[in-house]
């Protein structure tokens, strides 16, 4: 892990800094935890608009569009024959089986018509998977770039989001399905406008140059202010999420886990096709010895964290993997795994919290949902 003096910046971190961001270590990168609290930051994206610096995120480039045959070789999900405009939820596994990493594969047209491939990856996973890439494909023939560092990536999330990201685009964001996305003309340059989302609500994420990035971001933050949005730091990235039951590496993924365990059958096409991975998937799915990810709802007001041993009476059935108390639904919720013979709805489990069991219920995910 970097020091305190090497962390990356990303190219709104003056912005955070001189907003009164609280900066921590992120996967490498120093990055806004929260700016007033977790808690005003959540509430602000289920009711208007949350603005995230997502930057961090690793950003790869295939100008050949034949990345996408190659890749398919590669992901659970199949990309080999997307739609210009389409994005797709996937993961990479190794030889193992193990989750590499869970990413988002785009194909989409430049303005003037030429065809790319474009790839977003956790913070903490785009060395290990440039490499992985590096050590299966032919990234010269493909085009690749890793363009991390020299873009923005900036996510408008919240009921309000879309409106006010269209008072800056040419083209409402609100055209684009879920899951799409397109280049348009931003402040004289191409910008990437998509909607895809990692907080449970409706909006738009938009990928730019790094030497833009604080220009578009104050012009957005200016617009969302009076309508009650705020930035929000990794905190309620985090609470909003689990609210929304979305798997987050280092937690519910990781390369100990197979994806058979994680109930994300629609990031998996295993008929007609082969890619790494995929005979560690089908093992998977018959073996009734892998726990399985559940939701789990407590009692009280105490959350479970990360390594909460999950008990029926006194046996050990399960761990949590990610807990936090619910601001949307005030009280508190936890994803783990558990023994499949246990995964049922309304089942009760005990979680140990600092030697205390806590009575909890499994639930069916996720925790919440907006109204479409």
């Amino acid at each position: 892990m970097a020091t305190s003096t090497e962390l990356l910046r990303t190219p709104l971190y003056d912005w955070h800094v001189n907003a009164g961001g609280r900066m921590v270590d992120f996967a490498g990168w120093s990055m806004p935890v929260q700016y007033s609290s977790i808690i005003d930051e959540h509430q602000a994206t289920r009711t208007a608009i949350g603005m995230f610096d997502v930057s961090h995120m690793g950003r790869f480039l295939f100008t050949n569009p034949s990345a996408l045959e190659a890749l398919d070789k590669l992901t659970t999900r199949s990309v080999a024959k997307m739609e210009a405009g389409r994005i797709r939820y996937s993961l990479m596994m190794n030889n193992n089986g193990g989750i590499l990493d869970d990413i988002l594969v785009y194909f989409l047209q430049r303005l003037d018509g030429t065809p790319f491939v474009y790839m977003v990856v956790n913070a903490s996973n785009r060395e290990k998977i440039h490499g992985w890439l590096r050590d299966n494909l032919d990234l010269d023939q493909l085009g690749f770039a890793d363009r991390t560092r020299e873009t923005a990536m900036i996510a408008v999330q919240g009921p309000k989001g879309l409106d006010v990201a269209a008072k800056i685009l040419p083209e409402h964001p609100q055209g684009l399905k879920y899951y799409t996305g397109r280049t348009q003309e931003l402040f004289g340059e191409e910008v990437i406008v998509s909607r895809t989302g990692y907080t449970g609500e409706d909006g738009c994420e938009l990928i730019l140059s790094a030497d833009k990035a604080v220009k578009v971001w104050s012009s957005l933050m200016d617009l969302a202010a009076p309508l009650g949005g705020r930035p929000a730091g990794l905190g309620a990235r985090d609470t909003l999420r689990l609210e929304a039951a979305m798997p987050l590496y280092g937690h519910e993924l990781n390369e100990d886990i197979n994806p058979a365990q994680v109930d994300i059958g629609f990031a998996i096409n295993l008929k007609d096709r082969e890619f790494v991975g995929r005979d560690a998937i089908v093992a998977g799915q018959s073996d009734t010895k892998l726990p399985t990810r559940v939701g789990l709802e407590l009692t009280g007001k105490r959350a479970a964290r990360e390594h909460c041993p999950i008990f029926v009476n006194e046996q050990q059935i399960g761990e949590v993997t990610s807990g936090t108390f619910s601001p949307t639904l005030e009280k508190p919720i936890a994803m783990g795994f558990v023994d499949r013979s246990i995964a049922e709805i309304g089942k009760t489990v005990q979680i140990d919290i600092r030697g205390k069991r806590i009575d909890a219920t499994i639930v069916k995910l996720p925790f919440y949902s907006r109204a479409s």
